[in-house]
């Protein structure tokens, strides 16, 4: 061979073993990590008076990730692929992807318009903006993930910055004391999690799901028990973020202790992340050991709901915070109902997965809703007592109307109607998978939802009492404020009618949005529900 032809063929090897990226593929997740990184250098040099343009610039770039996805609908892409083997890939956008991650996108979006007073009032602008679009980039990148990893990676991008979020009221001991909780349980499940991954990669010797399936189809036989301990452990860190039982006791603490805004992005995007991992590793990883994860999850979805509903049932009105609570609980409650069609396709196929992606779509628009209504009454009523909400119908017409409306879809209640075919579509996938005895416990615990739903809807439209007492927090900004404006004492306004404050703009837009699109869900449900009926992978 001549030294010209040896440098040849040198310049070829060199070049199959370079990878092109596909940008568009990858873009939703880089555009966001990207505002991350401006956002975090733009707070180094704004002055004070400026940082309100930190939020509008997140806004604007979740906006654009959420835009770069309409391209990609087109057809399946795949990108970070083995040089050795194309089919083994490390990111894939397909219908499963692109859902999620307008669901993540679309929940941080809002979230983001819910911080804006916020981050003008009470939180530090900068970091709150940075850490919210880092942990928003780790959740869009997680259900395109297509190699263990990968999953791990973005799990982590996305769940890291949660703990620094849920911490960031300085000076605010319930909120030290939620990060910590949060921080602490995470980070054990995590490391069993990381335990399960590399007790997977011994048996298999990869990290590639679809590759994984593969070799676990025929692991030698000395090799099954670390197999199934691998398959197992590595469930555990994403029955986690999803607030399985028994893995759920960080919740009613954390969403109390956080800012609202965080609790509800935990409560949506949180989710998000845990259930797409959990998908992906059960669905398209591990089906060889479906009789292992299977019935497992069934027994865990059973103990989710009925934990949940009964914790949130427990909840008193006048006990402080005891709404965000009900929430939570509620989250736990409806995470056993997103588990139900994952364990379904432990016994069937994997197409009953489309009924937990199209339950997580109406539970995202309602839920997310449900907390910025939840957010305009803090703003008065700091404590957050279900009782606050008593003749909010009355003051605010339109906030009650909205959030009696939410509560009825996650009862699964007309005018509700997205909420009660979504509850259907996961009857169905638990009867069409033989799964019977779920499907009655579903049906006693949507019964016992249905009661605390209905008495909080119910606390919306009575009348207001006449000496109902603000709290203190509420009483007291009431008096500063009117003292000084008006030069009446403390007492004046303490008998007087509580300030009726304006509501910032971001906020009715983050209500306005929510309400729509859980009308526009209810008028059309096919929207979410043809989810259920066709493959995603």
């Amino acid at each position: 061979m001549t030294v010209a032809a040896a440098s040849a063929a040198s310049v070829t090897g060199a070049a199959s073993v370079v990878q092109s990226v596909d940008w568009l593929a990858i873009a939703p997740p880089v555009i966001t990590a990207s505002v991350a990184l401006i956002v975090l250098v733009a707070d180094l040099f704004l002055p004070q008076k400026h940082k309100p343009l930190l939020g509008r610039l997140a806004v604007a770039g979740l906006g654009a990730a959420l835009l770069l996805l309409i391209p990609l609908h087109k057809s399946t892409r795949s990108t970070f692929c083995l040089t050795t083997n194309p089919e083994a890939c490390s990111y894939t956008v397909d219908r499963f992807t692109l859902v999620i991650q307008f669901l993540v996108l679309g929940g941080a979006l809002i979230t983001a318009l819910l911080s804006m007073t916020e981050t003008e009032e009470k939180l530090p602008a900068g970091e709150f903006w940075f850490l919210l679009l880092s942990s928003a980039a780790g959740a869009a990148l997680l259900p395109a993930s297509r190699d263990l990893a990968t999953l791990v990676v973005a799990l982590e991008v996305a769940s890291l910055p949660a703990f620094a979020l849920v911490g960031l009221k300085r000076g605010d001991r319930l909120s030290s004391e939620a990060a910590l909780k949060f921080f602490l349980s995470s980070v054990t499940a995590t490391a069993v999690m990381l335990l399960g991954v590399s007790f997977v990669y011994a048996a298999t010797g990869t990290l590639h799901l679809t590759e994984i399936a593969n070799r676990l189809a025929d692991v030698p036989y000395q090799l099954d028990t670390v197999a199934q301990t691998g398959v197992a452990l590595t469930l555990v860190g994403f029955a986690f973020k999803t607030a399985a039982v028994p893995f759920h006791f960080w919740v009613p603490d954390t969403y109390v202790g956080a800012p609202l805004p965080v609790a509800a992005y935990l409560s949506v995007v949180g989710k998000a992340v845990g259930f797409s991992g959990l998908i992906l590793v059960t669905v398209i990883a591990f089906p060889a050991y479906a009789d292992v994860w299977g019935p497992a999850l069934a027994v865990v979805a059973a103990l989710t709901m009925t934990i949940g509903n009964v914790g949130a049932l427990r909840q008193s009105a006048t006990r402080a915070y005891s709404a965000i609570r009900l929430l939570a609980w509620s989250s736990v409650g409806q995470a056993g109902y997103l588990l139900v069609p994952i364990a379904a396709a432990g016994y069937s196929s994997d197409a009953q997965v489309g009924a937990t992606v199209a339950y997580a779509l109406m539970y995202a628009v309602v839920n997310l809703g449900a907390f910025a209504v939840a957010a305009l009454v803090a703003r008065t009523k700091p404590l957050n007592r279900i009782a606050d909400y008593r003749g909010l119908y009355a003051e605010r017409p339109f906030a009650a109307l909205t959030l009696g409306f939410f509560l009825l879809c996650l009862a699964g209640l007309p005018p509700g109607i997205i909420g009660l075919f979504a509850k259907v579509t996961v009857f169905s996938a638990a009867v069409d998978a033989g799964l019977g005895w779920l499907a009655v416990v579903m049906a006693f615990n949507v019964v016992i939802a249905l009661y605390y739903y209905l008495r909080w809807t119910a606390v919306l439209f009575r009348a207001p009492e006449e000496a109902e007492a603000a709290p203190e927090a509420a009483l007291a900004e009431a008096a500063s404020t009117e003292g000084a404006a008006a030069g009446t004492g403390a007492v004046g306004v303490l008998t007087a009618r509580p300030v009726r404050l304006a509501v910032p703009a971001p906020l009715t837009l983050a209500i306005a949005l929510t309400a729509l699109a859980a009308v526009a869900l209810s008028v059309m449900p096919q929207i979410a529900l043809h989810f259920a009926s066709i493959s995603l992978f």
